[in-house]
């Protein structure tokens, strides 16, 4: 492959906006870049004519990269918020949440592939604009006066901007929201059912004081060319590959719907006719006849099929749902740094639990539950009873909650995560932080992004409508508090929504820069355990608005950026994100409640199955619960007490590393800053729950994707790469929302598939049957 070296200098210049073309330029530099079997200049050189041409070719990189060679400078100033887009929106909005709801309580989080959503509102707005009646039907007849009417629901061509507010109006519904998986919590731990008003009230504060915040951030977390948003990416180029080039995007539309429909009946396979294919471990097949302590060790280590069985170390899944395409868009740094993470949670996980740490060995080797010390599951609703409160006479009679030790060790990771994430971006971007800030108040001129100079044209969406937003949801939370079943006194409140601000800038920014961030729930369950002990409800309700807060923030940030590479105007941005907010809490909600009544009992389960699984909601409740109990169990006498402690240990290896930066830049041709110790840390807790076949799959994906096709095949890589692994989500996660109201009970009846040799009717579907699997069946 051509490398930036091997390529003539040429001074760069911002790629002006180019006329729409029939894609034949596009296809002579594709034809000779792929010739030979796809190996580009090495096997055929070739003189490059333009600019164009030598930007396709640079290696990306950096931020400034991604701005100047990849995402295309063209602005058509074509509407953007349109009956058309609103209605498109909105309907999809209603299946990307309800999916995201779904996977909460599915073994694996997963999340909801944007750029299915975009190619799939992509082929319906070209649909409506083909087939639905236009201004010119009725020009010149008897009906000419309702040529406006017409026009109001059919514009036209189905344009990028359009499309880019429908996509981000389903996406934003589909992020989630904490405050619904409290209810859920509430729902099954507490039996106390949240009433409509406090769902209301508490969602609407928790979306709006994010979406506020990050208004507010907005020259910190959006306008740098470095706030990329990798993640975000693919549906960027996707947007501008399917309405930039009419030519091409037949092609890559076609790709999609094939990818789509192949996946769609594929995933009906190992989803129910064959899950043995979400889970293949030689060595579990291997140890059939291997003796019953041989098999739990095989089952710890290499058992991955079914919710917390085990490791999942070169175990192996082909189903798709759990795999995603996350791997194929994530920067090499990012993976690299994720899967030491990955191989040091291997490592620790066996260690901690078969060297007893915690007494690891009286409960299961992987659960998010909480247990009495023989083993038994704990009874918090004798110790809380139903309104969340301590009964301290309860507590003596029942003892103290136990974690397993991989819960332990996990929630330890995510304390040195969010140590190490303040410290290395405080060390290692803050320059770049305050760079930012004073180009902007500087003046706009010296932003270092193409795309937020052009913005300029459009009017900003002024900074009081996002103080209006933080001041409105506020006032929402603080009736909550007075009013609702959270027992969460106001002065807390405040304090929740003042530590998700503080935390919310260190966040965004490594999201933005690496594409994905770190956990910072544990730090929510810390500090009130602290300020409320006794109180496991008021934990939950403190870490939601201050959880969410970081939460929102990231999502609505990678949006605004989409916004900006695609030149949606700013004021069009804020209305699409609000709408979608609402729209997401309110599925979210009737999802909730649907799945939470049905699957009463495997959600309370400790393991779960292979179809259903309460560990988030378990985690969240457990993490409550401890933390509530934090002068008993993470005092300098209780069991836990390193896990606090962790967020201090967290601060002082990026402190070490930057000390070695600033002394030795590069080792052995590596950059030391390139070492990103927060996201190994929070990798490193990755197999602590649910169902950890995927992992293996997921870094060959990886590797494929970011090394062979990207390198080898560029082209391919750019025009195919992010649209084959959308299509593959969402041929997936359609087939999965229909399974789970038609088969998997989410509607309350349940149809299994005939049991057979790829779904066994006892032990776990990857045939590693220790720990008394087949005795549990």
């Amino acid at each position: 492959m051509a490398t930036e070296d091997a390529l003539p200098k040429l001074p760069h210049r911002p790629e002006p906006a180019r006329e729409k073309t029939d894609g034949s330029l596009d296809e002579k530099i594709d034809e000779k870049l792929n010739n030979n079997k796809g190996e580009g200049f090495q096997d055929e050189p070739f003189e490059l004519e333009t600019q164009a041409q030598l930007d396709r070719q640079h290696v990306v990189t950096t931020g400034q990269d991604v701005s100047r060679y990849v995402v295309n400078l063209r602005d058509d100033e074509d509407p953007a918020l349109t009956f058309r887009s609103l209605v498109l929106g909105t309907v999809i909005a209603g299946l990307g949440a309800a999916l995201c709801q779904i996977y909460i309580f599915k073994p694996v989080l997963v999340s909801v592939s944007t750029v299915f959503l975009l190619l799939l509102i992509y082929c319906i707005g070209n649909a409506w604009a083909v087939f639905l009646p236009k201004r010119s039907l009725v020009k010149g007849t008897r009906f000419e006066r309702y040529g406006g009417i017409i026009e109001f629901i059919n514009p036209g061509p189905f344009m990028i901007k359009e499309h880019v507010v429908s996509t981000l109006v389903a996406s934003t519904a589909a992020y989630g929201a904490t405050s619904v998986n409290n209810f859920a919590v509430q729902r099954l731990y507490y039996d106390t059912h949240v009433g409509p008003l406090t769902a209301v009230f508490a969602t609407f504060s928790t979306l709006t004081f994010g979406m506020g915040l990050v208004g507010i951030l907005r020259p910190l977390t959006v306008y740098p060319a470095e706030m990329v948003y990798w993640s975000n990416l693919p549906q960027v180029t996707v947007f501008q590959a399917l309405h930039f080039n009419r030519h091409e995007s037949t092609k890559r539309v076609r790709v999609f719907w094939w990818g789509f429909t192949i996946m769609f009946i594929y995933e009906l396979f190992p989803a129910y006719i064959f899950p043995l294919l979400n889970s293949v471990s030689i060595f579990c097949l291997a140890s059939q006849k291997a003796k019953p302590s041989t098999r739990d060790v095989f089952t710890n280590i290499f058992g991955g099929g079914n919710a917390n069985e085990g490791l999942g170390l070169l175990n192996f899944s082909f189903d798709w749902q759990y795999i995603g395409s996350n791997y194929m868009s994530y920067p090499l740094l990012q993976q690299a740094n994720s899967w030491i993470g990955l191989g040091a949670c291997y490592v620790i996980m066996a260690a901690i639990y078969y060297s007893n740490a915690w007494d690891s060995k009286n409960y299961k080797m992987l659960s998010t539950s909480i247990f009495n010390h023989n083993g038994t599951v704990y009874d918090q609703a004798a110790v809380f009873g139903k309104n969340g409160i301590l009964n301290e006479t309860a507590l003596e009679e029942y003892g103290l909650p136990a974690m397993t030790g991989s819960n332990a060790w996990a929630n330890f990771a995510q304390n040195l995560a969010i140590g190490a994430l303040i410290a290395h971006v405080t060390l290692f971007w803050s320059g770049d932080m305050r760079d930012a800030v004073l180009h902007f108040r500087n003046g706009k001129k010296t932003n270092d992004d193409p795309h937020y100079l052009a913005m300029q044209k459009y009017k900003e969406a002024p900074w009081w409508w996002y103080f209006i937003l933080l001041f409105l949801a506020f006032i929402a939370g603080l009736i909550v508090c007075i009013k609702g079943e959270t027992s969460l006194p106001w002065w807390s409140y405040i304090v929740s929504l003042a530590v998700g601000a503080f935390i919310t800038p260190f966040s965004t920014i490594l999201y933005g820069r690496m594409g994905n961030g770190i956990a910072t729930n544990n730090l929510m369950k810390m500090i009130p355990g602290a300020l409320n002990p006794g109180r496991p409800v008021a934990n939950l309700y403190f870490s939601m608005w201050s959880h969410d807060v970081v939460s929102t923030s990231i999502g609505l940030a990678g949006d605004l950026k989409v916004g900006q590479y695609t030149k949606v105007p700013p004021r069009v941005m804020f209305l699409t994100q609000l709408w979608g907010c609402i729209l997401g809490a309110i599925v979210n909600y009737v999802v909730m409640i649907s799945i939470v009544d049905a699957q009463r009992e495997v959600l309370l389960d400790a393991s779960g199955t292979n179809v259903w699984s309460g560990q988030t909601i378990q985690s969240l409740n457990s993490q409550a619960v401890t933390w509530s109990l934090a002068k008993e169990l993470y005092s300098a006498s209780g069991p836990y007490v390193i896990v606090p402690i962790g967020l201090a240990i967290g601060l002082v290896p990026p402190f070490i590393q930057w000390l070695i930066s600033k002394r030795w830049p590069t080792i052995k041709g590596i950059k030391v800053e390139s070492i990103i110790l927060p996201i190994i840390f929070n990798y490193a807790q990755t197999m602590s729950k649910g169902i950890t076949s995927y992992v293996s799959t997921s870094i060959v994906i990886g590797l494929v994707s970011q090394l062979w096709l990207r390198q080898h095949h560029p082209v391919w890589y750019r025009k195919y790469n992010y649209i084959l692994g959308g299509a593959f989500d969402g041929g997936a996660q359609v087939m999965v929302f229909i399974l789970s109201f038609a088969v998997f009970g989410a509607s309350g009846v349940e149809r299994p598939f005939p049991s057979w040799a790829g779904n066994p009717a006892k032990g776990n579907i990857d045939y590693c049957n220790g720990n008394g699997a087949l005795d549990a069946s």
